[in-house]
């Protein structure tokens, strides 16, 4: 159970900002399901998988724009971690690793089996990375390409609906675009009470110049370590 009970702002896009949801409240704390982004897939792209060995997917909802768009399955993944990997596997795909970290450890990990690779890797990824990773993935020697998918904006928040979120404990960051939102309108409306919890520290980066009661990243880039911070106090 809660040591106390908190007003927790979930900030991820759908559809995971629900499966989330649903284990704060597991946790006995209140959630507020406000996403900062918003996904929208984009149509009419060509997938080529001629001299593809491999997909790596940085986020789920690279998964879910690929699945949508491209029947294969039979295909390696490469997964940056259990969530993306669980999202692969749920959308068919049968082989499957992941990373269980960040970026960075994909690109490593990927790089250190790149011999077992007969062909490049495909990134299916946003218009608006968070960070160049076919280039990550050149530097350790894999032959990658990106491909734009899909593609996420900011949701436009209403003022009383800032005011309300911004009063909460604790707000859930899982990508750096999230935090780059949320740094963004506490330029316009601080909230210096309230406590960024990231699941990475280069997801959390974005909010380092942020005034707020509090940032702080799990050892692992996993939502469950997230989680068990909302009770850990600095």
């Amino acid at each position: 159970m809660a040591v106390r009970r908190q007003r927790i702002w979930i900030t991820r896009a759908q559809p995971g900002a629900e499966a989330t949801a649903e284990r704060v409240r597991a946790l006995g704390h209140d959630a507020m399901v406000s996403p900062l982004l918003q996904v929208r897939n984009l149509t009419g792209v060509d997938i080529d998988l001629t001299g593809v060995a491999a997909l790596a997917f940085t986020s789920a909802n690279g998964v879910r724009a690929f699945a949508d768009g491209c029947a294969e399955r039979a295909i390696r993944v490469f997964a940056v971690g259990s969530a993306t990997a669980q999202a692969a596997r749920a959308a068919g795909f049968r082989s499957v690793l992941s990373a269980d970290g960040d970026v960075d450890a994909l690109a490593e990990g990927i790089g250190l089996r790149r011999r077992e690779l007969k062909g490049a890797v495909l990134h299916p990824g946003a218009s608006e990375p968070a960070g160049d990773f076919a280039g990550a993935l050149r530097k350790h020697g894999v032959e990658a390409r990106h491909l734009i998918l899909y593609e996420t904006g900011p949701v436009a928040l209403s003022d009383e609906r800032t005011e309300l979120l911004v009063q909460c404990d604790a707000a859930l960051l899982h990508s750096p675009r999230a935090a780059q939102v949320l740094a963004k309108l506490l330029k316009v409306r601080p909230a210096p009470g309230l406590r960024a919890l990231g699941l990475s520290k280069a997801v959390i980066k974005p909010l380092s110049r942020t005034a707020m009661g509090g940032k702080a990243y799990p050892p692992f880039p996993l939502e469950a370590a997230l989680l068990n911070l909302i009770d850990r106090r600095p």
